[in-house]
């Protein structure tokens, strides 16, 4: 995220795009004071052409992004209280997911559990519910469905009208008819926006030109990582079944209908049925090569977003459309289009301020389902330096450089077409473009069996198949009890073998995706004092934990601060927009650089450690001589490290650094000097369970800037005794904590959940699971999750698949309380 922006007396906002996004942002702008606001578009208005003039407007809230159903939620509360005519925004009709198969049935339950976890009204009903709520329904090949009564349909175009008077009336102008020609620029910010009628001078240009973003951000030079796709889209002729069911001035009385295993989805439009299909080859379009609205109409086009049907893709989806509606049979599709939008290469917006040009916004990749949610929270970020939702899931500079390449997002962007209804496994990893990073451990990884996922285009082993041997010989396999077949996907039982064999002797972890930055220069010190939370104003050799505030006090990172040298310092990091942070904080004597691709790590971790590394250096590797949370520079056999005594997992040992050509060497070092100690190579499930054992966060799913560090449990990284940092001022006004990141056992040995159901108390859902695994050592499934604050034994409930699974809150740390592993 950016920080506050620099404004002028008067800051002039420029806004790209007149769709919803663009007048929703014009419209939360406008409301929070900033009344210079110019909104242009190269189409008339009030529908210019763009994705939200051929919208079909349906509203599902529920998702597995928290962030995403909130701006869903905000969406519906807003367009509920707009009208145009005298006609509402939106209309309430509910919405009807259906399962035909198991695991639809299954995920249905799941996504139930979502609901309940964000706060959105949904049940589960019968194949006999599902024929009430849409009579047409064949309920004979149904196994039943979700019905969410608050969703329903926006009205696009008049939410767009509502919100562009709204924002007139505070001062904002909308121009269309203005086609932007160029993005001027001056010292690294933008300065205006050129079109062929005008040019508008801007201290802030936002870009929420929907699928023509690509062009938008060429011209500031500027990544905008987005593929626009062609979706089909049909009405069928007028069915007699619906003669006089709706209201021809809101179109639909019947919820919106997902038949999600055949990527179909349904809506009224009064006395016809709207159809869309996902079921369909990716249909990329240039949005270089998208006509001109003038041009489009002159070539019989409804508008430029709107292409030609594509009769040859429909057939599919029509037979599927007859079998679960058959009133279908008995009539024909009477027109339909191929509609233009959106697609990222993960499937979320992108949103923020540009790293190259300051005060050059996207607001882009957003669906009509999140627009106002969206626009909200741009310009709280805009005006006030933060957002009120946590958005780094949604944050352009979340995409590594390699996930920007235009063969990356091209690639990416189809497939999350492709899966736009179908069931995600949690870890479920992507298929190409794969592997694309990989460790320089990496062939040693595959001739140890690794079973490989994916994070960040990292391949990342998360067990090894040749420690399937240690299952049979310690009788794992029957400590580890079979598993439902959802949390049996991505795991193995070697993954506790792997766990108690870190306990015991000693194993090796790739740790080499974690995000380094080396912070040099005469000012770092005071920077990095000002920027963090905890005191990092120590030695040379010293290591600490701090925090990374937003000016709400809010969490948006943790880091780890090694200082190497009196003005160098090695910062661990979680995310690119870590970094970018730090530059737009940093001073003219601060140096930041990545040097996670340079450099790679091994964690070497376990009671028998020290018997492994000490014989491999000549400095004093021992308590007194390498004390916990410190630092050295020294040499593992040939091998030139930086090693940090810090530890994850909750055992001793060391973060072993050093540069990537050398690091096959230190592999081959540790693991030819571990084999007399049992040294096994263990991967993320096993560090997963272990650190949860420990109860150590991590940041973006365990905490992030919806939470203070007083919530989440991180007040022994906040000093509040030394000089100010960023967020301070925020922390001293915090009201009384209410909410708090909580350590659960669960009460069946057998029981795991994987993360994001809901907690019930007293009945009730009032929280949410953020992290779980199975703690292999303690011989249940840990999960922390947000809720009240609740004294150690307390129950709750926690909400799996349908069932409730009983829980007990914990005193944490779990595991070795008094810390005497790590401190020894």
């Amino acid at each position: 995220m950016s920080s506050a922006p620099e404004t002028t007396a008067s800051p002039k906002v420029v806004v790209i795009g007149a769709g919803i996004v663009g007048c929703s942002l014009a419209e939360e702008l406008t409301a929070r004071g900033l009344h210079d606001v110019t909104v242009l578009d190269q189409g008339p208005l009030p529908a210019p052409g763009g994705s939200t003039s051929h919208a079909p407007g349906l509203v599902f809230q529920t998702g597995p992004s928290k962030t995403m159903t909130a701006f869903a939620r905000y969406t519906v509360e807003k367009f509920s209280a707009l009208e145009v005519d005298g006609s509402p925004c939106f209309e309430p009709v509910g919405g009807l997911e259906l399962a035909a198969t198991p695991e639809r049935w299954a995920d249905l339950h799941r996504k139930a559990g979502w609901a309940a976890s964000w706060g959105v009204r949904g049940e589960l009903v019968s194949p006999a519910r599902c024929k009430e709520l849409w009579p047409l329904v064949d309920e004979s090949m149904l196994l039943g469905g979700f019905h969410t009564p608050d969703d329903g349909l926006a009205r696009a175009l008049p939410a767009a009208r509502a919100q562009m008077r709204r924002a007139q009336e505070r001062g904002a102008r909308f121009l269309d008819r203005h086609t932007v020609t160029g993005i001027e620029q001056a010292d690294g910010r933008v300065t205006g926006v050129v079109t062929d009628r005008a040019t508008f001078a801007a201290t802030h240009v936002v870009s929420a030109a929907g699928f023509w973003g690509p062009v938008i951000g060429r011209m500031a030079g500027v990544d905008v990582p987005l593929l626009p796709l062609a979706h089909q889209y049909a009405r069928t002729k007028p069915l007699p079944e619906l003669a006089g069911a709706n209201d021809p001035r809101t179109g639909a009385s019947k919820p919106i209908l997902r038949f999600q295993d055949r990527d179909l989805y349904f809506r009224e439009h009064t006395d016809r049925i709207g159809i869309g299909s996902y079921a369909h080859r990716p249909l990329p379009v240039d949005p270089f090569a998208v006509l001109p609205y003038d041009e489009a109409r002159a070539r019989a086009l409804d508008m430029p977003s709107s292409l030609p049907f594509t009769e040859e893709d429909w057939a599919p989806s029509w037979e599927a459309c007859r079998t679960l509606l058959p009133a279908l049979r008995n009539t024909d599709i009477e027109e339909g289009f191929n509609g233009v939008f959106s697609f990222t290469p993960d499937g979320m917006p992108v949103l923020g301020e540009s790293r190259a040009l300051r005060g050059f916004w996207l607001a882009e990749a957003v669906w009509v389902t999140h627009s106002a949610g969206v626009a909200r929270a741009v310009a709280e970020w805009m005006v006030d330096g933060y957002a009120s939702t946590d958005l780094h899931e949604c944050d352009l500079h979340r995409f590594e450089d390699v996930q920007r390449s235009p063969a990356y997002v091209r690639e990416r962007g189809a497939q999350q077409f492709v899966e736009v209804y179908d069931v995600i496994h949690p870890l479920q990893p992507m298929d190409r473009p794969r592997p694309l990073r990989v460790s320089p451990f990496h062939a040693r990884q595959q001739e140890l069996g690794a079973y490989f996922l994916e994070g960040g285009g990292w391949e990342r082993p998360h067990w090894y198949e040749a420690n399937a041997p240690l299952v049979q010989e310690s009788g794992e396999a029957e400590k580890t009890k079979e598993r439902d077949p959802w949390s049996a996907r991505h795991w193995s039982p070697v993954v506790a073998a792997e766990a108690r064999v870190t306990r015991e002797r000693v194993a090796l972890y790739d740790m080499t995706p974690l995000r380094r930055l080396e912070v040099t220069g005469p000012g770092a010190l005071a920077f990095l004092q000002r920027m963090t939370t905890n005191n990092v104003a120590k030695k040379p050799g010293a290591v600490t934990y701090t925090l990374l505030l937003d000016e709400k006090g809010g969490v948006r990172s943790d880091l780890t601060v090694a200082r190497l040298a009196a003005e160098r310092f090695q910062v661990g990091a979680n995310s690119p927009a870590d970094q970018v942070w730090l530059e737009r904080h940093a001073p003219g004597d601060v140096q930041i650089r990545d040097i996670t691709s340079g450099t790679c790590c091994i964690g070497v971790w376990g009671p028998l450690v020290r018997a492994l590394v000490q014989p491999l250096t000549r400095d004093d590797f021992s308590h007194e001589g390498f004390g916990y949370f410190r630092a050295k520079e020294t040499y593992i056999g040939h091998v030139p490290v930086t090693a940090l005594r810090l530890s994850y997992v909750g055992e001793l040992g060391w973060e072993l650094y050093t540069t990537a050509d050398l690091g096959l060497r230190l592999w081959d070092t540790l693991w030819e000097a571990g084999q007399e100690h049992g040294v096994v190579a263990a991967g993320r499930s096993a560090f997963n369970s272990l650190r949860l054992e420990k109860g150590y966060r991590a940041w973006g799913v365990d905490m992030t800037e919806e939470h203070t560090p007083y919530e989440a449990g991180l007040d022994f990284a906040v000093r509040m005794d030394r000089g100010d940092f960023l967020g301070r001022a925020a922390l001293e006004q915090l009201p009384p904590v209410e909410r708090r990141l909580t350590a659960l056992l669960l009460d069946d040995p057998s029981a795991v959940v994987l993360g994001k159901e809901p907690v019930h108390l007293d009945g009730a859902p009032r929280g949410y699971i953020t992290s779980a695994a199975y703690g292999y050592t303690l011989g249940r499934c840990v999960a922390y999750a947000w809720l009240p604050p609740l004294p150690a034994g307390s129950a709750v409930h926690i909400e799996y698949f349908g069932e409730k699974v009983p829980a007990t809150v914990a005193d944490e740390p779990l595991f070795d309380p008094k810390m005497t592993r790590i401190r020894r």
